[in-house]
């Protein structure tokens, strides 16, 4: 059973930093690809970054303005999500997703496309 669970979210103030992670046992997604989502109250589910395993290609949401670095770890099994300079609007509740898919394009790169997924770990951002 392939179970991915998030860590690391937690109450911070604007222009902070937080990182998260992604845990993933009971199977790998080395030819597949792994994101973030997150969902703020009363709001869609948004698309935030992934990554492609094998190579590391990566692809970012258009709301992030650089402030996000995906990264992942092979030994570990683990993806990270370093997030700077934190505002209001990052408020959500962050979910890991994977797909067993290859994305080479970020129109792939909708919930949808992905089958599994974490419990999410709340990111509370204050003034």
């Amino acid at each position: 059973q392939v179970l991915l669970v998030e860590s690391g979210g937690g109450f911070v103030q604007t222009g902070g930093s937080l990182r998260l992670s992604c845990h993933i046992s009971g199977g790998t997604f080395r030819s597949g690809t792994v994101g973030w989502f997150r969902q703020a109250s009363a709001k869609e589910r948004e698309f935030v970054t992934a990554i492609r395993w094998s190579d590391r290609e990566v692809y970012y949401g258009n709301v992030l303005k650089g402030r996000f670095t995906i990264s992942r770890d092979s030994a570990t099994n683990t993806v990270f999500l370093q997030m700077n300079n934190l505002d209001l609007e990052d408020t959500a509740t962050y979910y890991c997703a994977a797909s067993q898919r290859r994305y080479a394009s970020s129109y792939r790169l909708r919930a949808p496309n992905f089958d599994y997924w974490g419990q999410g770990t709340q990111v509370t951002v204050s003034s």
